[in-house]
């Protein structure tokens, strides 16, 4: 392809007595290519940013090529099926997230249910909205809750979730459960995980799906994470999973309801510690955000596990 920039104009504009030279030299190589020059310009990012990112950019620029010659999700050749790997700018730093293409919409718009990754319990899988009961007064105005979230429901809005607390089993989950079942039912793209076996399911993909994954709990439309507080704390789980979930569901404004057998305050304590170290600031962040996305209801009822 016709190379668009020249190599002294990119000496130029860059300091090249700090760069590695094998990253300069892989820059320059990629240049040569017209449409990665078009995708940088398209993103307005300095040469300095776009050298750190070569591989990355390249891999989008080829996935890009790619879909210009699919006619159907059969045909896909990109890393995930019916996505690319697509850079958005954030403070001279690209982050690479998975963009559906027309196809891959298309065949989620056509689907019941999200393509959820994660087993879930059958009685959770099968639970609905009329299967509450309704007897319970202690129930009542997590029911009023249920019902307003599922009246007021619209794709894209601002609507919180909530932080359901409670004695252990109380039905906390069965409630959520059947509220987001009945969503799918109008084809609203919803996930249900238990937190600690979503942890121990993130941990033996990391070599296979991670990405995958992360990217269905960060994006699916609704996301209940079932039971936090019973996982055993680690600076991953709660730093790298859990917070980077849930900052990307508030700042894309992506309701997050939860359940937990602790008060809000006790998982502040409870997320600050882990095997080697306590660490009451990372503790407090994660906690912020549970509060920016939801509102605060406690179910406290007879055990209907016996």
């Amino acid at each position: 392809m016709k190379q668009m920039r020249s190599i002294d104009e990119v000496n130029k504009n860059m300091d090249t007595k700090n760069l590695d030279n094998e990253l300069l030299k892989s820059y320059k190589e990629a240049l040569k290519d017209e449409e990665f020059v078009t995708l940088i310009k398209r993103l307005k990012i300095t040469d300095e940013v776009a050298i750190k990112y070569t591989s990355k950019l390249e891999t989008t620029v080829k996935e890009l090529e790619n879909c210009k010659k699919c006619r159907s999700l059969l045909e896909c050749k990109n890393k995930m099926e019916g996505c690319v790997c697509y850079p958005k700018v954030n403070d001279n730093r690209l982050r690479f997230d998975f963009v559906a293409c027309k196809y891959k919409n298309k065949a989620l718009s056509e689907e019941l249910y999200s393509s959820n990754v994660f087993e879930e319990p059958l009685i959770i899988k099968n639970a609905r909205m009329s299967d509450i009961d309704l007897n319970d007064k202690n129930r009542a105005h997590v029911i009023k809750w249920v019902k307003n979230f599922y009246t007021n429901y619209q794709k894209n809005s601002n609507i919180k979730g909530c932080y359901l607390h409670g004695s252990f089993g109380s039905g906390k989950s069965f409630i959520l459960a059947s509220l987001l079942n009945e969503l799918a039912r109008k084809k609203v793209k919803t996930t249900i995980i238990y937190f600690p076996e979503m942890l121990r399911n993130l941990k033996e993909s990391f070599y296979d799906d991670f990405d995958v994954k992360m990217d269905l709990l960060k994006k699916t439309d609704i996301l209940l994470i079932d039971d936090i507080g019973a996982e055993t704390v680690t600076p991953w789980s709660r730093d790298e999973i859990l917070g980077t979930i849930l900052q990307y569901r508030m700042d894309s404004k992506l309701p997050t309801l939860f359940t937990s057998n602790l008060t809000i305050e006790e998982l502040e304590g409870h997320l600050a510690n882990t095997k080697n170290s306590i660490d009451i600031v990372k503790s407090k962040r994660i906690i912020e955000r549970i509060k920016q996305l939801t509102e605060d209801l406690e179910l406290i009822s007879e055990n209907r596990r016996k």
